[in-house]
């Protein structure tokens, strides 16, 4: 009975990317998916066939814009500019393990990039988003990248940006954020799941 009532907010990562691939960080540079990245984003949708949305919303960068469509939820999709990637700065294109060579202390969910967001910076974004779908009724479903999603779902819970950094998440993957009881218990339904890739 209470998940009739409850809304659930489906965060869906975009496919793959070349840098996905090669572990470098993307943040705004807007790249295309791969091959294997329109596959898992068709796959995707079937996955959340029949599922019916309140509101639609993607990043505007192409590889979330592209899930999206493929996906089948390109005509009912609104742009948010607040779903963009994290905005890695200087660390743009770069590994971690690269930063790493240079500053083996670096976290990203602790320390930002520098020239790009802080922790709190990207926390504020995040902030808005839950705002925006807190305030609609019925579920929803956000197209966005990876760190993005890990941040918005901790403070989805309440907690600092920072607790993002224990959320893996899979290219293509599906999670949903939910409430227990009611709409003053925020928490996570289930998290980083990818068995429609088959990958």
């Amino acid at each position: 009975m209470a998940s009739e009532i409850l809304p659930v907010i489906y965060l869906a990562r975009h496919g793959e990317t070349a840098w996905s691939v090669t572990g470098q960080h993307t943040g705004l540079t807007d790249l295309p998916l791969t091959e294997r990245g329109e596959r898992n984003a068709l796959r995707l949708g079937k996955r959340l066939a029949g599922l019916v949305f309140a509101k639609v919303l993607t990043s505007p960068l192409q590889r979330a814009v592209r899930t999206c469509e493929l996906a089948g939820f390109g005509a009912a999709a609104e742009v948010d500019p607040d779903l963009v990637e994290w905005n890695y700065g200087d660390y743009e294109g770069v590994r971690t393990a690269e930063i790493h060579a240079k500053r083996p202390d670096w976290q990203l969910f602790r320390d930002g990039c520098p020239n790009g967001e802080s922790p709190e910076q990207i926390g504020a974004r995040a902030d808005h988003v839950v705002s925006r779908v807190r305030a609609i009724k019925g579920n929803v479903l956000i197209f966005s990248s990876g760190h993005f999603l890990r941040v918005f779902a901790a403070r989805w819970l309440g907690l600092e940006p920072v607790a993002g950094k224990f959320l893996m998440l899979d290219v293509a993957s599906l999670s949903a954020l939910s409430y227990e009881h009611d709409l003053s218990q925020p928490a996570i339904r289930f998290w980083n799941d990818a068995r429609h890739t088959g990958d």
